[in-house]
């Protein structure tokens, strides 16, 4: 293993904390649940090299009200997330757009009981645009006729970035299963790879140091391997209690970085070495 992806703060109380949302992308594989995960790029400045699921922070756009919606309205969002209606609602818009950006699936349909497909350079254009804040998703949706698809979501968990790192987001968890039809695609210019594993064969790598992952990340990650199925999976978001998790920064007696969980885990976040060729 190499650095921690950790930077911190000069001065901790002067870094803003950003909302931001992450979606736990889930499909049923022959061995059980499959995550996707994408590695994100190592010269980025939050994260570098580390594995985590599609996700980002929320865009003043987000919050648009003309976006048509189905499934739980934003009212029931604000009490499942802990957040006042506007924010929910943008955290939803964002977790959708994220996902569109960063893998290529749209959590959006025609109706309430369908789903778009997103195949074809039309639509690799869109995503382009999207990404480079051209295009919002409200006007995504319109041009295209689509209603987003907030029934598609479920909320899994509430996680804040440590006090003393330079970057701090506010990121609302959700889960979701790969829309039938739909397929991800390559990772957007944050992400040097992606991949579909078994959550339990994504932690044995990260044991191996063969693969990054965040506390958060990690966390989620164990939860969902207890799991059987992704139907498993949106059964048990229905009955989770979504409370913010606040670790807080240490060090080890080497005079790394150590993450401590709010139960007393302690983990070292550690960006994995290049593997050679």
């Amino acid at each position: 293993m190499t650095q921690s992806p950790l930077r911190l703060a000069d001065d901790p109380a002067a870094v803003p904390v950003r909302d931001a949302a992450t979606v736990v992308l889930l499909r049923d594989g022959p061995a059980g649940v499959e995550a996707f995960l994408l590695q994100r790029v190592r010269a980025l400045a939050f994260a570098a090299g580390m594995s985590v699921f599609p996700g980002g922070v929320v865009d003043e756009r987000d919050a648009d009200a003309d976006i048509g919606w189905v499934g739980p309205p934003p009212a029931a969002w604000a009490a499942a997330l802990g957040a006042p209606e506007p924010l929910a609602r943008a955290l939803v818009c964002a977790a959708v757009r994220e996902t569109f950006e960063e893998c290529g699936v749209l959590l959006a349909g025609p109706s309430a009981g369908a789903v778009c497909r997103v195949d074809g350079p039309q639509w690799a254009d869109e995503r382009v645009a999207l990404e480079g804040g051209e295009l919002s998703l409200a006007g995504l949706l319109a041009r295209r006729g689509l209603l987003l698809r907030a029934d598609l979501l479920r909320p899994w968990a509430h996680w804040i970035t440590p006090l003393g790192e330079r970057r701090r987001y506010d990121t609302r968890f959700f889960v979701a299963a790969l829309p039938s039809g739909q397929s991800t695609q390559d990772g957007a210019g944050e992400a040097d790879t992606v991949v579909w594993l078994p959550p339990a064969d994504a932690l044995a790598q990260a044991g191996r140091a063969e693969r990054g992952l965040l506390p958060p990340t990690s966390v989620t990650l164990q939860e969902i391997a207890a799991h059987r199925t992704v139907a498993d999976v949106l059964a048990a978001a229905e009955h989770r209690v979504i409370t913010p998790i606040v670790p807080r920064l240490d060090q080890d007696p080497d005079g790394g970085v150590v993450v401590v969980l709010p139960d007393g885990r302690r983990i070292v976040p550690l960006v994995p070495a290049a593997r050679r060729p």
